[in-house]
């Protein structure tokens, strides 16, 4: 991937979005990439977490698929602790591995109409 590539400024949309997710609450990938100004790509949003760096800030962990589970990895076991990060936060998960959105789906303020949110620098 190039510096010129314009992944890079998606990349920071989504991670921004991400940092929103409020503790105890989850995100679907497609309501990331909604908010991040790319309808219709949650799989970027997918590659994006993914490329994150261990120990990173953005709470990827808050984001599950459409059906409210935890999506497979590549990786062995990965599933496995998003899954105990979410319940860390008490989040439950039902007998067949799935979150209730309809109790738990981060539903934000409007994006980018907060008036008054200046970030520094």
């Amino acid at each position: 991937m190039t510096g010129s590539h314009a992944g890079a400024g998606n990349y920071r949309r989504i991670y921004a979005i991400v940092r929103r997710i409020p503790r105890g609450r989850v995100a679907t990938y497609g309501q990331v990439a909604e908010l991040a100004g790319l309808a219709g790509h949650a799989r970027q949003v997918g590659y994006a977490l993914h490329a994150l760096t261990a120990g990173s800030a953005v709470p990827w962990h808050r984001v599950v698929n459409a059906a409210g589970a935890v999506s497979r990895r590549a990786q062995p076991g990965a599933e496995l602790s998003q899954r105990l990060l979410l319940q860390r936060e008490g989040v439950s998960f039902d007998a067949r591995g799935r979150v209730s959105l309809e109790r738990l789906r981060w539903r934000p303020k409007r994006v980018g109409t907060a008036r008054g949110r200046r970030r520094a620098g």
